[in-house]
């Protein structure tokens, strides 16, 4: 992950699951009734029981005013918005709802006090309504057009539900009809006791004129078009660079964080690009035929993040695995993320077929350790075939490029392997922090560092000694969230024991590490009185299902360290424990999937965090331009 992608991660830390609709309308109810006692006359409270009764009347008005229109938009707007081929669910319109009525509170509530220190009256706070009104037309339209992509004309009209219902209550009770009558009533007589009640509303809005009607039409139409420059000035760099809409995007991510749906995954699928990825499968079976363990490998990234594309891709493996399964993270970036959860079946395919084509081994030699540069590998051989695991710990490193493993893996085989597994250890990080974020990209010192140590592992394994294997696992789940930085895979370890020699390899579902914590669990392993293996290793999955809230959320940030090192020895002691004789075999095969595409993930990241840093600067620069523009309406008015 690089910084411009970190920065589009961490925004989804404002983000928050939307209640459900009768937690949003209840919430509102309780705010317009406040605004009602804090709005209304309560008259003389002169006595406990009249004074429960003017406040119960008070608090009655401000839900009948305030808080009818918001339960009205929260049950329309969904209705009407997917009869015009919209997308709302009552959940988020309820959200919508409560948020147009808070802004309606907020500026009713700043116009009065205004109003007491500089003795505008009544007239100035029904001034104000009128822009708050519009506001919340423009803030419902917005929101409507970017969840619902519908177009201007048609998302205004669930978007000005709220209004409109608010203005209907007010034209009513504020008797505002009279201003009609032309030597006599327009309307027949029989209807007018229903259309004009001025008489059973609060005596304040009596200041409401029909100019107050004809102001708030212009300014919603004003507002309006604001919306539009906004949208279309936003929109433009993405349609042109990417060929698709940020409003596809606003939508997906609102959808899957706020309801966890599956409208960012449609996203994705419009930026996609078609690859080629390989998928290996090394497996453990025991003497009787059935497999004890098996590592599966596919070069592509798990993420985005949650369960949206290949974000959940370790846990779809363990369940699909007979042996205890470990999908380490491989030699692939975002722009290797799977658009779809569809594709990740594409891959468990591929992975079930190089399982069935696995010829077993008996041969297999002690593990060796190289170092070149900043690069670590541990590899071990299977027969023909080879594990290979990169790290470069205690130095902080990130994801490696696709083309690197690419290129380490076909240094590696060039002394006589056939197959290779390289894994992407992924096991120390400093998080977020400056602008390098250790990305191993190709050309790069680090790129070559690897490539030659998975040469010199190579020509080691090649020329060691084969023995027989036998091979101990152990699992926990553990009683951590993803949350606190693991996923529901837990930690597994695999423990081999070849001649004298014994390698722990230790799997973390989670996303990178904590610096120094890696280089603790292998020295705790391998060194001193208790040491419990001669080789060890610690790995991460990757796994996003730890990043759907927080885009920092590594091994060890939120866990006590040394609760998990007592969890991986008394894991290793269990694989121990364990120990029986296996065969071991490898096979690859190539997987046709749909990813985010070179260069893709960058270049959404580079827009997203455009929209939010130069977004906010144009929203203010248009609401400023439509204000002077309503203030000018209502000067000439």
């Amino acid at each position: 992950m690089t910084s411009t992608q970190s920065d589009l991660a961490g925004l989804s830390r404002f983000i928050f699951r939307a209640p459900s609709w009768y937690t949003s309308l209840g919430f509102a109810l309780l705010v317009a009734a406040m605004a009602g006692i804090g709005a209304f006359d309560s008259g003389d409270l002169a006595g406990s029981w009249r004074g429960i009764f003017f406040l119960g009347r008070d608090a009655w008005e401000g839900i009948f005013f305030i808080g009818i229109p918001t339960v009205v938009a929260a049950f329309g707007t969904t209705g009407v918005d997917r009869f015009v081929g919209g997308k709302l669910t009552h959940n988020r319109s309820s959200l919508l709802a409560l948020a147009g009525e808070v802004i309606i509170v907020t500026f009713l509530t700043g116009a009065a006090i205004v109003s007491v220190f500089t003795g505008l009256g009544q007239t100035f706070i029904f001034d104000a309504l009128v822009v708050a009104l519009a506001s919340v037309f423009a803030f419902r339209l917005l929101i409507v057009m970017a969840v619902s992509r519908s177009s201007l004309l048609i998302a205004a009209v669930p978007a000005s539900i709220q209004t409109l219902t608010s203005a209907a209550l007010l034209f009513v009770y504020s008797g505002t009809l009279r201003f009609f009558e032309v030597g006599g009533p327009i309307l027949d007589a029989y209807l007018m006791p229903y259309l004009a009640r001025p008489d059973r509303a609060p005596p304040e809005l009596s200041a409401i004129a029909l100019s107050h009607f004809q102001l708030l039409a212009i300014t919603c139409v004003v507002y309006a078009l604001g919306v539009y420059v906004f949208l279309r000035i936003v929109d433009r760099p993405w349609r042109r660079s990417l060929g698709v809409s940020v409003l596809d995007f606003i939508r997906g991510f609102i959808g899957h964080i706020a309801e966890g749906t599956r409208e960012l995954e449609d996203f994705f699928e419009q930026l996609g690009q078609e690859a080629i990825v390989p998928v290996t499968v090394l497996s453990f079976e025991r003497e009787d035929g059935t497999e004890k363990a098996r590592f599966v490998l596919p070069m592509i990234h798990p993420g985005p993040m949650g369960e949206i594309g290949g974000g959940n891709f370790p846990e779809r493996v363990a369940r699909r695995s007979e042996g205890l399964a470990f999908p380490p993270h491989a030699t692939a970036g975002h722009d290797f993320n799977l658009v779809t959860e569809r594709e990740v079946d594409v891959v468990l395919d591929a992975a079930d077929d190089a399982y069935e084509n696995i010829e077993y081994s008996p041969d297999v030699t002690e593990s060796v350790r190289v170092q070149s540069g900043d690069a670590k590998m541990l590899g071990q051989r299977f027969g023909d075939d080879a594990l290979l695991v990169s790290t470069y710990a205690p130095q902080f490193a990130d994801d490696v490029e696709y083309a690197v493993g690419l290129s380490a893996s076909a240094e590696a085989r060039t002394s006589g392997l056939r197959d290779v597994l390289l894994v992407d250890a992924h096991n120390c990080n400093n998080g977020l922090q400056g602008a390098d974020l250790g990305h191993v990209t190709p050309g790069s010192k680090r790129s070559f560092d690897m490539i030659t140590a998975a040469g010199l592992a190579g020509e080691e394994l090649s020329a060691s000694s084969h023995a027989s294997l036998t091979l101990g696992t152990a699992f926990d789940p553990t009683d951590w969230t993803p949350r606190e930085g693991i996923g529901p895979l837990g930690i597994r370890v695999a423990a081999t024991t070849v001649g004298d020699q014994t390698t722990a390899y230790v799997l973390i579902d989670g996303n990178n590490m904590e610096p120094g914590l890696r280089d603790r669990i292998v020295e705790g392993l391998t060194t001193g009185p208790n040491a419990k293996a001669d080789v060890a290793e610690v790995m991460t999955t990757d796994t996003h299902i730890v990043n759907t809230v927080e885009a920092e959320n590594q091994v060890g940030a939120a866990i006590d360290p040394d609760e998990l090192r007592e969890t991986i020895d008394r894991l290793v002691d269990e694989a121990l424990a364990d120990s029986e004789p296996v065969v071991a075999g490898m096979a690859t095969e190539r997987a046709e999937v749909t990813i985010f595409g070179n260069d893709r993930t960058e270049t959404l990241a580079s827009h997203a965090n455009v929209v939010v840093s130069m977004g906010g600067a144009l929203a203010l620069a248009l609401i400023l331009a439509a204000m002077a523009v309503s203030l000018l309406v209502f000067f000439l008015a």
